[in-house]
Order: C-alpha cells, then structure tokens, then sequence
C-alpha cells in the first residue's frame, strides 16, 4: 500500500491539476516548460501514469516498458488521464508496497513510485497554475506547497532522482553546495566532482557556513522545491551560482 501521505497528495495534486487544465484550455501556453502548450502537459501526465502502471507490474531487471502515447485529442487524452490515473491510484493503494519493481531510479518499489508520481503531478500542478495565470481564464490559486512535503520533493531530487537521471561524465565542476529550507527544518550538502556522479548527503544547522561550502540555496522548503525543479524560485543563491545551478530538473 502507498503511504498516506503520498495518496493524499497525488489525489489532491492531480484533482487541482485536472481542474487548472480544465480552465486554461488546450491550447493555453506552458510557460514554465517552454514550447508546450496545456494539451501536451495533459498528454504527457497521463503517459506518465501509464508509464507507472507498467512498472508497478514489471519485474526490476525486465526491459524498459514502454506506455503508448496519449490520444491527441484533448477530451480524449484528458478522459485517458482520468482511466490512467484510477488504475494507478488503484494499484499503489492496495498492492504491496515494498516489493522490488522496475524503475529508471535507484529502489523501485511501488511505495517509492507513489512519491514519485505525488511530486511529478505537483510540478505540473505549478504549471498548469501558471498556464492558468498567463491566460488569464478564472480565479488563479496562489499555491503554497506544504513544508513537509516540499521539502520530501527536494529531498527525492536531491537523494534519489540526482545522481543517477543525469550523464555526469559530461559535467564539470567540484564543490559543495548547501541547500537549506529553514521552515522545515531541513538541510542538504551536495558534493561535485568532476565526471562523477553527485554525492547528497543531510546537514545540521550548525554546520551552515562551513568554509568548504562553494554555494547556498537558502528559501521555504516551498521554494527549493521549485528551485530543484527548474521552476521560477523565491530561494537565495549566494557562492558559486554556476555550481548550484548544476541542480535544476525537469
């Protein structure tokens, strides 16, 4: 069974979404991911969650699945959003939870694909509230993401979907870079070096300012989960901007 918590949020996340979709209209620009328009947000979660529901059934060391695309009509992709979404809820909330399943990060089991399917709605969630915004359709919801489960976003990010979703033997750059959301009491030292994959580990707070600290991204844990996402942030970058801009997913 998935956690209480991740159910909650994907539920509530998804309605929002679905409702923020709804309003702006398929053809409503997506800001925060440029060049998409609503009717391909809409297509792409609902894929998304077909994707999930194949790996909840796949064994860890099978090949990838592969989830067929979305309808291209936006009634049609919005009404195979609603089936995907049921089965997956469906599956994750009843089956059991730590049981080894396919996954492209590290410890696939369907516990750690229901938190990974809560915080792929609610980025996108963000974003259909900013389409929302930008068309100018209805009331737009001034969303605040709960500290708890923010900071369990940057946590995901920054300990799971980091080192091993990216080709690191292209990067360069070494240091550390500290992330702090005071709200949540959480920090988070990530560790460069050069071609290798990035090493996260926790921090306390008094260990914040330490010389060997190249950059800071400091904020609400609201604010560093948009932040690690690549989406427009309140947080504070000081020190080596260029490292710490090495953290910004999509």
């Amino acid at each position: 069974m998935m956690s209480d918590s991740h159910h909650h949020e994907l539920t509530e996340q998804a309605a929002a979404f679905r409702e923020r979709a709804v309003l702006a209209g398929p053809d409503a620009t997506v800001s925060n991911c440029p060049g998409w328009d609503m009717r391909k947000m809409v297509r792409h979660l609902a894929r998304v969650y077909a994707m999930a529901n194949l790996a909840v059934d796949t064994e860890p060391e099978s090949p990838t699945p592969r989830a067929p695309a979305a309808p291209e009509d936006f009634t049609e992709a919005l009404a195979w959003w609603d089936d995907q979404l049921a089965e997956l809820t469906d599956k994750l909330r009843t089956g059991e939870s730590d049981r080894s399943v396919w996954s492209f990060f590290p410890g696939g089991t369907p516990s750690s694909w229901a938190r990974r399917m809560a915080h792929e709605t609610a980025i996108h969630r963000l974003d259909a509230e900013q389409a929302l915004a930008d068309s100018g359709v209805g009331q737009v919801h001034e969303l605040l993401f709960d500290p708890v489960f923010a900071a369990d976003g940057v946590d995901e990010m920054l300990s799971v979907l980091l080192s091993g979703t990216r080709r690191w033997e292209e990067q360069h750059g070494d240091g550390q870079v500290l992330f702090h959301a005071a709200d949540a009491e959480r920090t988070w030292m990530v560790t460069f070096r050069s071609e290798q994959p990035p090493e996260t580990g926790a921090l306390h707070d008094a260990a914040l300012g330490r010389p060997d600290v190249d950059a800071t991204v400091a904020g609400t844990a609201d604010a560093i989960y948009r932040r690690v996402w690549g989406r427009p942030s309140t947080a504070v970058v000081s020190g080596d901007s260029v490292l710490a801009g090495l953290i910004s997913g999509r």
